[in-house]
């Protein structure tokens, strides 16, 4: 069977947040683009922020975000301290992939729903073949977007993998009632417990692959319900409900890609770097990645003398969201003490290194060097203001390039003083007093000045 082709077009391969974002991005720049994915095939409830929230909102997913609970409390039991001061939205999953998947065809994204059971891919040239809800299908394209999340495969490059890992999840089903989340630390790892308003329960439990002494698959559920059932903090989830078929199992170690561009494909999302599940930042981390994506991808297709660039520039960015979020998690386990011996916090509460997750900066240590940016759509090379704290370098805030504001100050000995350097930012610039103001207050509250 002959492959349908996308003339000059793009493949993307997953239908998740990472791939929908990416899909969006590059038909907002008038690239022919198609995604082909399909709902995940097993039930999950994940908690998002407000900022993933307006993310989501940003990129027009109405449809979407019905499938997001209002706001409830998520309660923390973690070093033997009990706290609520964080909300999270609880999001149904597969409502969720469904909704992305009819956002993206009102919004223009030509899709395929389906998987694909086999990629075959030369320079220049991407086949795939499909399993389809009509039949199979073939699909050609001339550059790939990998966004199958962890499930994607390697293709045998070198992998960053974190300490082994595995969360098991357990599906309950009890009383209407108040929506709500809470995390839980124990001896040998820890749970999460999320209820929907319609009494449906997801109890997971996380453990080190290393030390876990798991039972048969068959006793997975009974080892599961007892689990849950000795936990204090589980009581509320567990009250009038009952475990529904059997748990799902699944990896949750940190993974980083070495490769995660070339020439003419681009992973993204959990397919580029997937986090612990500890930060609760899923759905975050994989629009993070993706709304760059089709200014790479864009750079890659059009214009070669920045091709390079483009995918250092994307590599870069990929390596520091892994590493901001595994510093994240260490932080986090490393606020449990109860238990220093006991293998699951050992081995976590000092990967991946010792580097703070926040470095210091001072005036002395700001710096104003080139670095890769996104620019009207395009990766390209401008003048950033590059810190310990932000190695890639920041080249805007609020649409404003700092880097010559800062240099302007640097060469000013009296712009020491807030009066003397709002008043060269207003006649150098032409900036509002006010805007002027506001700029030299976030510059401190960065390091960058005094």
């Amino acid at each position: 069977m002959a492959a349908e082709g996308i003339a000059g077009g793009i493949v993307i391969v997953g239908a998740g947040p990472a791939g929908a974002a990416t899909a969006i991005g590059l038909a907002r720049l008038g690239e022919p683009v198609v995604l082909v994915g399909e709902p995940r095939r097993f039930a999950a409830v994940e908690g998002v922020s407000a900022r993933v929230i307006n993310a989501l909102r940003g990129l027009g997913l109405a449809q979407a975000l019905q499938a997001l609970a209002p706001p409830s409390p998520r309660r923390a039991s973690w070093n033997g301290t009990l706290s609520a001061a964080n909300t999270e939205s609880l999001v149904e999953r597969q409502r969720f992939d469904r909704g992305l998947l009819e956002d993206l065809e009102r919004l223009g994204v030509t899709v395929v729903r389906g998987r694909v059971t086999a990629l075959h891919s030369a320079p220049g040239r991407h086949e795939l073949e499909l399993d389809t809800d009509a039949g199979p299908r073939t699909l050609a394209a001339d550059f790939l977007v990998e966004a199958r999340g962890r499930a994607a495969p390697g293709g045998g490059a070198a992998r960053v993998r974190g300490v082994e890992t595995v969360s098991l999840l357990q599906y309950w089903q009890g009383p209407a009632g108040e929506a709500g989340s809470a995390v839980h630390s124990v001896e040998d790892g820890w749970m999460w417990m999320a209820a929907l308003a319609d009494g449906r329960r997801y109890l997971q439990l996380t453990l080190d692959v290393a030390t876990a002494a798991l039972p048969p698959k068959q006793a997975l559920g009974a080892y599961c319900s007892a689990r849950f059932r000795a936990a204090e903090a589980a009581a509320p989830f567990l009250q009038g409900a009952q475990p529904v078929g059997e748990p799902h199992a699944r990896t949750s170690t940190a993974v980083l890609n070495a490769a995660v561009v070339g020439e003419d494909w681009i992973r993204v999302g959990d397919a580029a770097m997937a986090v612990d599940p500890l930060s609760g930042n899923g759905i975050f981390q994989a629009l993070s990645s993706a709304l760059q994506a089709p200014a790479v991808v864009a750079t890659l297709r059009h214009d070669p003398a920045h091709a390079a660039l483009a995918r250092q520039f994307h590599h870069q960015r990929i390596e520091q969201l892994f590493y901001r979020f595994a510093r994240i998690g260490r932080d986090f386990y490393a606020q449990e003490t109860r238990w220093p011996q006991a293998p699951f916090w050992a081995a976590r509460r000092g990967w991946p290194d010792a580097a703070p997750l926040h470095a210091p900066v001072t005036p002395a240590s700001v710096a104003v060097a080139r670095r890769p940016v996104v620019c009207a759509g395009r990766i390209v090379e401008q003048e950033a203001v590059v810190t310990p704290d932000q190695p890639l370098g920041v080249w805007q805030v609020d649409g404003l390039a700092v880097a010559p504001l800062l240099r302007a100050l640097q060469e000013r000995p009296d712009a020491a003083q807030d009066a003397a350097a709002q008043a060269l930012l207003c006649a150098r610039f032409g900036l509002a007093p006010a805007r002027a103001r506001g700029l030299l207050a976030w510059m401190r509250a960065q390091g960058w000045r005094a």
